[in-house]
C-alpha cells in the first residue's frame, strides 16, 4: 500500500513510516507531497500526519498515538512508551520535555538540518527507531533481558 505525508520529515514523518513498516504495512511504500496539498486530493495513497486526515494528531495525540490507537496496537507497552517519546519529541522546544524526548529531537532534527531527501532520512534512521523500542521494550519489561 501507499502512504502519502508532508515533504521535509522529522521526527514523527520519519517515526510514523518505521511503525508502519514494522507492525502495520511490511511492503509500504512512502511518497512526499508538498506541504501545502489538500489531503482530500489523495486518492490512491493512505495520507497520515497531515491537517484533517484520520491519522494525524487528535485529542492532544500526535499521529504515530493515533495510529497506536487505529491499528489496536496499545496492548503493546513499548510502542505506548515509544510514543510518549515521540509525542514529546515533536512539540515545540520551548516546552519542558523529558530527556529521552529532548535527544530524539536533536536526532530528528539534526538529520532533516543534514538536507537529505525523505526516503534517505528513514532508511539512516530506521535503526535509531529500532534501537529506542528495544530501549522501551526494556524498560517497560516486555523486552529480552
Amino acid at each position: 500500500m501507499k502512504w502519502v505525508t508532508r515533504e521535509n520529515a522529522n521526527v514523527e514523518r520519519v517515526a510514523c513510516p518505521w511503525l508502519i513498516m514494522k507492525f502495520i504495512d511490511p511492503e509500504a511504500i512512502f511518497e512526499f507531497v508538498p506541504n501545502d496539498t489538500n489531503p482530500a486530493a489523495i486518492t490512491d495513497g493512505i495520507p497520515f500526519d497531515m491537517k484533517g486526515v484520520e491519522l494525524g494528531h487528535h485529542s492532544g495525540s500526535c499521529s504515530f498515538e493515533t495510529m497506536l490507537i487505529k491499528y489496536e496496537l496499545t496492548n503493546n507497552l513499548a510502542l505506548v512508551l515509544m510514543g510518549s517519546i515521540i509525542h514529546g519529541a515533536d512539540i515545540p522546544i520551548d516546552i519542558d520535555i523529558t530527556p529521552e524526548s529532548a535527544g530524539l529531537r536533536a536526532i530528528a532534527f539534526g538529520f532533516h538540518y543534514l538536507g537529505i531527501d525523505d526516503h534517505e532520512k528513514i532508511r539512516l534512521q530506521i535503526p535509531m527507531y529500532d534501537a529506542l523500542y528495544a530501549w522501551c521494550e526494556r524498560k517497560t519489561g516486555t523486552g529480552k533481558l
